[in-house]
């Protein structure tokens, strides 16, 4: 079992992305959201009894497996992304197009035919192919290879023409995006940004605001009105940043300490955060972990200008983690709720037990200053979206972890 950390040290910037995620921007997109027949708010689970036995004040985790019936959070950054699309090409407001008008047969005439370009290791990809499959559009997904066969069945079921690459989740950005140039009325609906390729990464982020916005909300029905730690997991950091932005908004000069996690095979984050002259690190390969959503080599660059100048700590761990973590949240102390979490959705959670059972990680747990009037806010992105992978971790004890 391996965990590394460090400090964010990083030299700041003039933070010109955090608006990206301001309260404003959020709140368009939760009520873009809210306009779908399929919305519900994810629960905001409170693990009372595992926060007792860790001497914190809460243990507080979203459980994204309720999205939309897709056991996961990314559609909410695709489909806001789609319609913000949509309306930019019709030169109308976002707000102006609420579910059923995007999915009416006078819209569709009016926009014409689109085919949606795309990478994933499966989450974002099925979100994509589920919001083109209700718009009446075409989508095209790229799959890194050892993507899994059951996620990439589920694209295929959205009406996606899917294919596993034989390529890195990166090398597959790259495809998608020469594959989309070459085709008339297409674009590129991807998580990450780079130079020139911003505003659509930007609107995804926003898209993920909705699940941070409705933790905190949720958080206040249990008494909370700022939670004082918040660890969430990062990929390309789409999602860290989205969550991270929306926080340093709504709590400004007052922002929860937050820990970014990472697979120690991806992770591009903290090797950025480790050198600490606020420059990128790619990591090259095939980055083999069983985090399969946060196997990715490549900062977005918006989501890493937000997290070197808010963030407080980088942290990169084994497999082991976040299959303690799966195990901890699918059998939960007696009196918490049960939350199903995939291997992508649960390295938060085993990273908090191991950081409050470990003596090896004393100073960490000091650094961080958790304790008794602790109230920590966890992400579990990701229900068992491979549920043999899932029932093989958790019923049969894969990556067994050692406190």
């Amino acid at each position: 079992m391996s965990i590394r950390w460090v400090p964010n040290r990083i030299p700041k910037t003039d933070d010109s992305y955090l608006q990206v995620m301001s309260l404003q921007n959020v709140e368009k997109a939760a009520a873009f959201h809210r306009s779908f027949p399929q919305y519900a708010p994810t629960p905001l689970a409170p693990l009372t009894q595992m926060a007792l036995r860790f001497g914190l004040g809460g243990i507080y985790i979203k459980d994204e497996s309720f999205r939309f019936g897709l056991n996961a959070f990314k559609v909410l950054g695709g489909s806001y992304a789609m319609g913000r699309f949509i309306a930019q090409r019709l030169k109308r407001d976002v707000s102006e197009l609420p579910y059923k008008v995007l999915i009416s047969q006078k819209l569709k005439e009016e926009f014409g035919s689109f085919t949606f370009f795309t990478a994933t290791d499966g989450n974002h990809g099925r979100g994509v192919a589920w919001s083109a499959n209700r718009l009446g559009q075409k989508s095209v997904v790229f799959m890194p290879k050892g993507s899994s066969p059951v996620r990439l069945e589920n694209i295929r079921k959205e009406g996606a023409a899917a294919t596993i690459e034989n390529a890195n989740y990166d090398e597959c950005v790259r495809i998608a995006a020469a594959q989309s140039a070459k085709t008339p009325n297409s674009v590129v609906i991807q998580d990450t940004a780079w130079e020139g390729y911003e505003e659509i990464p930007a609107w995804i982020m926003q898209g993920y605001g909705t699940m941070a916005s409705e933790a905190a909300a949720q958080l206040k029905g249990f008494g909370v009105e700022r939670p004082t730690h918040i660890f969430i997991q990062a990929g390309v950091g789409s999602l860290a940043a989205a969550v991270q932005g929306y926080f340093a908004n709504l709590f400004p000069g007052n922002c929860p300490v937050t820990v970014i996690v990472e697979p120690d095979a991806a992770d591009c984050i903290y090797r950025s955060a480790a050198v600490g002259d606020g420059q990128i690190r790619a990591v090259r390969g095939d980055m083999k972990t069983i985090m399969a959503g946060l196997a990715c080599g490549e900062p977005n660059t918006i989501g890493w200008d937000i997290l070197k100048n808010h963030s407080a700590y980088f942290v990169s761990c084994s497999d082991e983690i976040t299959a303690k973590g799966m195990r901890t949240l699918g059998a939960p102390l007696r009196g918490d709720p049960q939350v199903i979490s995939g291997e992508s959705g649960a390295v938060t959670m085993g990273l908090l037990c191991a950081v409050m059972e470990r003596e090896s990680l004393k100073d960490l747990r000091r650094d961080l200053g958790l304790d008794k009037n602790s109230r920590v806010l966890l992400f579990s992105t990701e229900g068992d979206t491979d549920p043999e992978k899932y029932r093989r971790i958790v019923h049969d004890g894969e990556y067994p972890s050692f406190l």
